[in-house]
């Protein structure tokens, strides 16, 4: 599966997805481009757009989304908060997905300090 993850997701994140493909908006030189340019962009490229970004469902038009969109749910944009997080993305990059967008939530509590 080629995975793109936007800017708003730590780098670092791209190295849990074993046996995926994943580029970053960065590495692909995109990270300026506006949401609905980005899609049409990656739609060319990559099977899956992951972000972080939970209002992307109200900017766009979820019925002209060219692929699926992810929207990983943590409580930070941090590695450390979107790590538990894997095991069901992992889950659904194994599925047939449509053009729409999916969420992943986290459903523990944070720890306080």
């Amino acid at each position: 599966m080629k995975v793109l993850l936007d800017h708003c997701v730590p780098r670092p994140f791209a190295k849990l997805l074993l046996g995926h493909e994943v580029r970053t908006t960065r590495f692909m030189g995109w990270e300026d481009l506006s949401n609905g340019k980005l899609l049409a962009a990656a739609a060319k490229q990559f099977d899956i757009f992951v972000t972080t970004d939970q209002s992307v469902a109200k900017q766009q038009n979820l019925a002209l989304l060219p692929l699926p969109v992810i929207v990983l749910k943590g409580f930070t944009n941090k590695l450390e908060d979107l790590v538990v997080l894997v095991p069901e993305l992992q889950s659904l990059l194994g599925q047939a997905l449509q053009a729409r967008v999916y969420h992943v939530p986290r459903t523990d509590r944070p720890q306080p300090d």
